[in-house]
């Protein structure tokens, strides 16, 4: 286990490096930042004067070294059109973001594992057809769709949540079911797929010849086993859930990183994009090594691959 451990931590903390600088390098290739500092007004000795002071001047693979080690210490600059640290501004949002996308895996682990393992103890029920419908839906439909009709239908129609803002409890209930939603029917069919397969198995009928209860047996034995995958693939969907909140937040003007993001990208401010995107990569990383180590913990078989 300790050298597995340490294996993925060394691939997870290659990951990292890669995409800061792919990062770094396309955001740069992408727009001048000089120009955008300096505006469309400024004149040509203004931009060279600007690529001096900054040190765009130089060479992007110095640039990009000097930005990694500031980026380690915490600092990611300033941004060009607030005139902010970045950290600050990353900082002060991030905890939105994350309370969305933990209420969002938690909705969507709260419906599909109880309606995966009903689907899969009564197969080609009305239950699974319920389970199988379900998962079609989620998949048919758009979130930022499925969000604006929840803001008609629950927020001006019947007025029973608010419909922007972040202050209150309330304001989360929409954005979390919006991307919560999103998840459900990959996590509830992989949970139904891996509970018909361990009810099938040998030392599930070995352990009901036992006279263990049925309670016993659906949640300390098939359960334990079939949930396994589904931890991993809810860990990725964690990361695609706090890398996909910027069009939750930008309909529900939430305002945590990924509204940060929108804004950034539109007014081409490089060092908050930069910044964005490596918090992004780090809790998708940093979760999937969670969820490897776990079902590692889990299956002990796998660290041993």
């Amino acid at each position: 286990m300790p050298a597995y451990t340490l294996k993925r931590t060394f691939v997870a903390f290659l990951i990292l490096i890669v995409v800061s600088g792919l990062t770094f390098s396309l955001s740069h290739l992408s727009a001048d930042p000089a120009l955008t500092i300096g505006g469309e007004q400024a004149s040509e000795e203004d931009i060279q004067a600007i690529r001096k002071l900054y040190g765009f001047d130089r060479p992007i693979h110095v640039q990009y070294l000097d930005w990694l080690g500031r980026a380690l210490s915490g600092d990611f600059g300033e941004s060009y059109h607030y005139k902010q640290r970045v950290f600050d501004m990353v900082s002060e949002r991030i905890g939105r973001t994350m309370l969305l996308g933990t209420l969002a895996i938690l909705f969507a682990l709260a419906v599909s594992i109880p309606l995966g393992t009903l689907a899969a103890m009564r197969p080609n029920s009305i239950v699974d057809r319920i389970a199988l419908f379900i998962a079609v839906l989620g998949q048919a439909l758009p979130t930022f769709w499925f969000a604006l009709m929840m803001i008609i239908v629950f927020g001006v129609w019947w007025r029973w949540l608010p419909i922007s803002g972040h202050t209150q409890w309330a304001n989360y209930v929409m954005p979390t079911i919006a991307l919560g939603y999103y998840a459900t029917p990959a996590l509830m069919r992989l949970t139904r797929a891996g509970m018909i397969e361990v009810l099938g198995s040998d030392y599930i009928r070995t352990a009901r010849a036992k006279g263990l209860s049925p309670a016993s047996v659906l949640f300390k034995h098939a359960l334990r086993n079939a949930i396994i995958p589904v931890v991993a693939l809810a860990a990725v969907w964690f990361g695609f859930m706090l890398g996909g909140s910027i069009v939750i937040e930008t309909i529900f003007n939430l305002k945590g990183i990924g509204w940060l993001s929108y804004d950034a990208l539109l007014r081409s401010d490089l060092p908050v994009v930069q910044a964005i995107v490596l918090v992004f990569a780090s809790f998708y990383v940093v979760l999937t090594l969670l969820a490897d180590l776990l079902n590692a913990y889990l299956d002990p078989r796998i660290s041993v691959r």
